[in-house]
């Protein structure tokens, strides 16, 4: 067997593991089509590569990789390259602060390593597409890192926040997890001071530093949920439900999440919960979506939408309203 031949099928034995945690010996064979001898051979050439790759014992054991103290290359089959490299391309204009140079130099590196086929079809669906960044909040990366890793540690934080009123104060939060929602970046958490679940824009957040303190972890609501309710419905003064005639699909493609929560009204309708502190404003955006509407509640959003329909109708002009 050629040097050409063995490299080839080491590649694709790193790939393997990479892919799966573990795999027996037996069914690495299977996959490259060699003796489990030619297996123990190839591993022990990972291995002199810098490859940290493990034996599992017991039986039915194997392989898998591990985590070492070297970073060896990083090896990607062709939608896994192809995917981050297009990833790196949206992350280019993002709202992570740095993080759009550092996707840049990333994407760069990762270019340069691409075979000749696989940087084609990348650059043909770069010329193809272009990114619209609507105006968001930007993060600073190394809030989103000390966050990250006081979720996983289980460790209180304490930052200086400002709250949406403008006043600002130190909180001490035990986090659970951070949600994004394409404009802005939310942590849920519990503050510890209040004692209740809480929702943070890190846009807002000062002097983050995790503590050493380790929490238990305690039940909590869904967090992606908690948040969707907590941006778009308890910062408001005003709780607004609609019937809407669509489907719930259908609503959601036009109201973003942070915006508003959309429910199965059952018989192609759909029930959209919004909130706001002016309820000609939610008049004005229920109009705009262009569907058969019924207000729920509150009642004092049809006297808007019918302040609404007179200021229209006198836009409109005498003349149109005869027709």
């Amino acid at each position: 067997m050629t040097v050409e031949a063995t490299t080839e099928r080491v590649l694709r034995l790193l790939g393997l593991l990479q892919r799966r945690p573990s795999w027996t010996a037996a069914e690495l064979a299977a996959e490259l089509r060699v003796t489990d001898r030619s297996v123990r051979r190839d591993v022990e050439r990972l291995r002199a590569l810098g490859y940290p790759v493990r034996a599992v014992p017991g039986v039915g054991g194997g392989y898998r990789l591990g985590a070492g103290t070297r970073l060896p290359p990083l090896l990607l089959d062709d939608e896994e390259a192809i995917a981050t490299a297009v990833s790196l391309r949206l992350a280019a204009g993002g709202t992570v602060a740095g993080a759009g140079e550092a996707a840049l130099r990333a994407l760069a590196k990762l270019d340069q390593v691409m075979p000749p086929r696989l940087r084609a079809e990348v650059r043909a669906v770069h010329g193809a597409t272009e990114t619209l960044v609507g105006p968001g909040a930007v993060v600073d990366a190394e809030v989103l890192v000390t966050l990250a890793r006081a979720c996983r540690d289980a460790l209180r934080v304490r930052f200086r926040y400002v709250a949406r009123e403008g006043a600002e104060g130190e909180r001490t939060v035990e986090p659970v997890r951070m949600v994004a929602t394409g404009r802005r970046w939310y942590l849920m958490a519990w503050d510890v001071d209040r004692e209740g679940w809480r929702t943070f824009r890190l846009d807002r957040m000062r002097e983050v530093t995790a503590t050493t303190w380790r929490f238990a972890a305690r039940e909590h609501p869904d967090p992606v949920d908690y948040v969707r309710r907590s941006v778009a419905e308890a910062p408001y003064r005003h709780l607004a439900r609609i019937r809407v005639h669509a489907r719930p699909g259908r609503v959601r493609e036009l109201v973003p999440p942070e915006v508003g929560r959309v429910e199965d009204g059952g018989d192609g309708w759909c029930v959209l919960v919004v909130g706001a502190d002016d309820l000609d404003r939610i008049a004005v955006h229920v109009a705009r979506l262009g569907f058969e509407t019924e207000v729920l509640e509150p009642p004092e959003l049809r006297e808007a939408a019918a302040r609404l329909a007179r200021r229209l109708a006198a836009m409109a002009g005498p003349d149109e309203m005869q027709r």
